[in-house]
């Protein structure tokens, strides 16, 4: 099945077939990214699921499922297939107030699991401070600052900060003042971003992460959530990205 995506661009990889591969968690917000970009989509095989290959720009679209672990499988899967010069996490997330308001568009800073880890009788410790691994990855900035550029020209103002990968999403305000605590300046809450920096980091492919926010980090109010408008401002941002020149500022990393 592998193959069957590599066909779809014959060739040998280079800086002239790179593509930007945007890894969502579900179809809706795979949706909002298509129609921010020019033209219609294929739609490719790929183990345990399908690729959108947009016709109007270098952009290949994958909803991969919901969490770090789905996400990373995705991703890997899609970078096997290849060729890409630069991987997006995107989607809808929870916003920390103030500075992430519903409707807001976020970039990431950095990438970082919050929640892998262990407790201890002083309270959590990341895997990293366990001496098992890494809990950040950090976005090339050239790239971050290439896209918050492009997002204000067409109005779009961009909040950075880092972005938290959970597998539980915050429910309470305990935790949601815990989180912001432990990641001072934290802009957003998602559940895939690491899963997919993490496949990127072992395919030696730069990536980032774009999110726009429907509801604010804490108690859960299904209610107040506003999903149609960050799927809609999703869509918005996507179409200011100047995708090429994102890759092109990637490769040079």
């Amino acid at each position: 099945m592998t193959a069957q995506v590599s066909e779809a661009h014959p060739g040998q990889p280079g800086p002239d077939r790179a593509r930007l591969l945007v890894v969502v968690a579900v179809p809706a917000e795979a949706e909002a990214v298509l129609r921010g970009l020019p033209g219609g989509a294929a739609d490719l095989p790929l183990p345990g699921g399908t690729l959108h290959r947009c016709a109007g720009a270098p952009v290949d679209v994958l909803a991969a499922g919901v969490g770090p672990a789905a996400a990373a499988a995705g991703a890997g899967a899609a970078l096997a297939a290849g060729p890409y010069g630069l991987v997006a996490s995107a989607g809808i997330a929870g916003g920390f107030a103030p500075h992430a308001p519903v409707g807001a568009t976020v970039l990431a800073s950095a990438v970082v699991a919050a929640d892998l880890g262990a407790e201890t009788p002083e309270g959590f410790a990341d895997v990293t401070e366990l001496g098992f691994g890494t809990t950040r990855h950090t976005p090339p900035p050239a790239v971050v600052a290439l896209a918050e550029r492009a997002l204000a020209d067409r109005d779009v103002r961009a909040v950075t900060g880092p972005v938290l990968t959970v597998s539980t999403v915050t429910g309470s305000t305990e935790r949601a003042a815990a989180l912001a605590a432990r990641h001072p300046g934290a802009a957003a809450e998602a559940m895939e971003g690491f899963g997919v920096a993490e496949a990127a980091a072992r395919f030696g492919v730069p990536a980032f992460e774009l999110r726009t926010v429907s509801n604010p980090v804490g108690p859960r109010d299904r209610a107040a959530w506003r999903i149609g408008e960050a799927l809609a401002a999703l869509e918005r941002a996507f179409a200011a990205l100047p995708v090429r020149e994102l890759i092109e500022e990637a490769g040079r990393g």
